[in-house]
């Protein structure tokens, strides 16, 4: 319970900051750190089903940095192998563990999309970022 509360604050002062003040935090200029708030998960022939990231084993924080860039969790760290600036996003892509994952990042809102995709499956999780 602590933990959702935790999670529901971030992305509540992530999202309630005004635009003129995250101007260009989210453009890939600065190290971000993310929160998952909401996941999804589908698999082969079945219908998806909305979870928490946590019953997916998703960490609930992740932090971005693109100067080195890798994506960093609580267990491991994985390199961002393609970046794409684009209309009012920001785009990266990996691998990891036999699953492809992709962020799209709002550059305005700092608002996250995740997808973590393999021949059998896929994950769908979305959260908040903030620069850290």
């Amino acid at each position: 319970m602590l933990k959702t509360l935790r999670v529901t604050a971030l992305a509540i002062l992530v999202c309630s900051a005004p635009s003129w003040a995250l101007g260009a935090d989210f453009d890939g200029s600065k190290p971000l750190l993310c929160a998952t708030i909401d996941a999804h998960f589908c698999e082969v022939g079945e219908v998806c089903y909305r979870t928490l990231p946590g019953v997916l084993g998703a960490p609930q924080f992740i932090r971005i940095n693109f100067a080195k860039k890798i994506v960093v969790g609580p267990q491991r760290t994985t390199e961002i192998r393609f970046m794409e600036s684009g209309e009012g996003q920001l785009l990266l892509q990996g691998t990891e563990l036999g699953y492809a994952w992709g962020i799209a990042l709002d550059t305005k809102t700092g608002a996250m999309s995740t997808t973590l995709v393999s021949h059998e499956n896929v994950s769908v999780l979305f959260g908040a970022c903030t620069p850290s």
